[in-house]
């Protein structure tokens, strides 16, 4: 192979893994992992989760622990969120949401701006918002990208990069476990 033959090939492969990398995954890509998620049915009842909040260096910022009661009426539901945080600060989110067919879910909060939309597919959902939040006296408006996994009917892990203008402000990781089966 001539350096340029050997240079052009480099170059391809170098730039089909830089491009490939930047692809992100789609919900879809889930569709045949089990157990199926039914967001109405995980999201029913009483539920503990508990997570941290990293930055971009990775390093833990917050710690909090969150109680859950989650009821659904058909295609209508509330998740009634009562976060505690490690710097005993408490705070209380009200989630309704609604079930659009499809496994398409809308969903709206008091600092929520907008409307959330979401997919579930196979085991995961990707859920995506504007959330209004309080930082140091006032008040940010940051994108989440969050994606839950259901690991098994009382477990599901939840993953979210939180963003600002297009730039990585931090990760939240949260681990839900359903109370009582």
């Amino acid at each position: 192979m001539n350096r340029r033959s050997w240079l052009l090939a480099t170059t391809s492969s170098v730039a089909w893994v830089g491009l490939s990398g930047c692809a992100s995954p789609k919900v879809s890509d889930y569709a045949t992992e089990q157990p199926s998620l039914d967001l109405r049915q995980y999201f029913q009842g009483k539920i503990d989760a508990w997570g941290v909040f990293t930055d971009r260096s990775g390093r833990v910022v917050k710690r909090f622990a969150v109680e859950m009661d989650c009821q659904w009426s058909g295609d209508e539901g509330v998740l009634d969120e009562h976060f505690t945080y490690s710097d005993g600060t408490i705070q209380r989110r009200v989630w309704r949401l609604r079930h659009e067919g499809g496994g398409r879910y809308s969903g709206r909060a008091d600092d929520v701006v907008g409307i959330a939309s979401g997919q579930t597919s196979g085991n995961a959902f990707r859920w995506g918002y504007t959330l209004s939040l309080p930082v140091d006296g006032r008040v940010w408006e940051v994108q989440f990208d969050d994606w839950m996994f259901l690991m098994n009917d009382r477990v599901m892990l939840n993953k979210a990069r939180m963003s600002k203008w297009g730039i990585d402000l931090g990760e939240v990781t949260l681990s839900f476990i359903r109370r009582g089966h």
